[in-house]
């Protein structure tokens, strides 16, 4: 029988757990077995297969990553000592360091013989400096409007290997809790989902998963991470032949004070779930949240919001 927290408990086990949960070094692979765990019978089956090989292009990119000008170590600790994200995404963005990446994954990734996919690689690859930078300016502001729907994933997987590739080579990281519940403290990004743990003194916490870096930050439940209200939470799931609706391991939690939601994985009720992959796994969900008027506010870069 897992044990459940009431919010009083929740409160006081948060002193004693880590802030912080840094991605594996194996992120990656992890994502992309998933993926094609998820894949077999799914409706996206195709796509979960696609983003899966992307990621395990992501992971040769992150093994060997480009060789670049080494992270200003000094500019990490004046970040620090002012309470400020070390690898703010809205500067670094702007900065060429990451295009690096991009160039790596483009040059190691062998397009699937499908035109979009094709036309997208080849766009990325003969797009300027500039207009590369825009693209991914647009994109970790959340504007997808500006970046061409096919280039999203193809684009946000050199941004995500080129943030956790930073996040992890940088010793003795003290990062503290950003602006925003739903801030990444590493990089400013917003959280794609929450997950909450299961063993140990963490079980029943949640923390939450950056978009960008995946560092994961705890935050206390029986909250919204977007408004800080407790009134009126709900939490709401799609029933299938697995999972009973109250014990699947995917659920939105919803607020009605700001009218938003933010995906919640239970450790406890699948153990090897991995948040970039569960959110992907459930567009349905999505689907159904915005037919009730509930809008989503925590993106997915591998994913432009409106793909089918």
């Amino acid at each position: 029988m897992p044990t459940i927290l009431e919010p009083g408990e929740i409160e006081a086990a948060a002193s004693s757990p880590p802030f912080l949960h840094l991605p594996p070094h194996n992120l990656f692979t992890l994502r992309a077995a998933r993926l094609e765990q998820l894949a077999e019978g799914h409706a996206l089956a195709e796509y979960l297969r696609l983003i899966a090989g992307l990621c395990r292009v992501q992971q040769q990119v992150f093994d060997d990553p480009p060789l670049t000008a080494p992270f200003d170590q000094q500019r990490i600790e004046a970040c620090q000592q002012h309470g400020l994200p070390p690898f703010a995404a809205d500067t670094l963005v702007r900065e060429e360091g990451w295009q690096a990446y991009l160039e790596a994954l483009l040059q190691r990734y062998e397009p699937a013989e499908q035109p979009a996919v094709i036309d997208a690689v080849t766009t990325l690859r003969v797009a300027s400096s500039g207009q590369l930078r825009a693209w991914a300016v647009a994109l970790v502001s959340g504007q997808y409007s500006m970046v061409p729907a096919q280039l999203v994933p193809f684009l946000g997987a050199a941004l995500q290997v080129a943030w956790s590739h930073w996040l992890l080579s940088a010793p003795n990281l003290q990062l503290k809790p950003g602006d925003s519940l739903s801030q990444c403290p590493a990089c400013g990004s917003p959280a794609m989902a929450g997950v909450i743990r299961h063993r140990g003194k963490h079980n029943g916490l949640r923390y939450l998963v950056c978009s960008l870096c995946a560092c994961e930050w705890h935050v206390v439940r029986v909250k919204c991470v977007y408004c800080e209200s407790s009134k009126g939470l709900d939490y709401f799931s799609l029933e299938d032949d697995r999972h009973a609706a109250n014990q699947a391991p995917i659920r939105a939690e919803v607020c009605p004070g700001c009218n938003s939601y933010l995906k919640l994985v239970y450790l406890e009720n699948d153990a090897d779930a991995e948040a970039l992959s569960a959110d992907l796994s459930s567009m349905l969900l999505d689907m159904r949240l915005a037919q009730d008027g509930y809008q989503r506010l925590a993106p997915n870069l591998l994913l432009a919001p409106g793909d089918e």
